[in-house]
């Protein structure tokens, strides 16, 4: 197995530590006061935004991560409309995208910065866009939609001075 070096941390990740017990303090908040389904493992930014609305449509697999900003919606006023969206498994929500009511992100899923989420995604797919579209399929994420190679590419980066 390859020995990969890591990029050192940097702003808010040298306090890590307080951001974990802070995400998990929310996340207390959701699943046991509001009903959201949140797996343990999820990972969310502090600056993510889940429906408040109808809470009990939030569903969020194992292992995901939700960047910030990201919103996840639920209900539609102006049609009535309060549904379950759901997000999968090994997925990654990119910053500031938009995920709209009733739509499901499948498990090992990439969705693209600043996407708006109009339609469901199939399962080991990215998308991008607004609206958003699917730019591949078939392919393979590991925990949290990182690419298999992200852990090479990150030390290559690291012993070339560059992070």
């Amino acid at each position: 197995m390859a020995e990969y070096k890591k990029a050192p941390a940097r702003g808010l990740n040298r306090i890590k530590a307080l951001r974990r017990v802070l995400v998990n303090a929310k996340r207390l908040f959701y699943v046991r006061v509001m009903g959201m389904d949140l797996h343990p493992t999820v990972e969310f930014s502090l600056s993510a935004k889940f429906d408040m609305t109808y809470p009990k449509g939030v569903h969020v697999g194992a292992h995901s991560y939700v960047a910030f900003e990201v919103k996840i919606l639920t209900h539609d006023r102006t049609r009535g409309l309060y549904t379950h969206t759901r997000i999968g498994e090994n997925c990654f929500i990119g910053g500031r995208s938009m995920i709209l009511p009733g739509v499901e992100i499948g498990d090992g899923s990439v969705v693209g910065a600043g996407s708006v989420v109009t339609k469901s995604v199939p399962p080991g797919s990215v998308v991008a866009g607004n609206p958003a579209k699917i730019l591949r399929s078939g392919i393979k994420v590991e925990a949290y939609g990182r690419f298999p190679e992200a852990d090479a590419t990150e030390s290559a980066l690291v012993e070339q001075g560059d992070l």
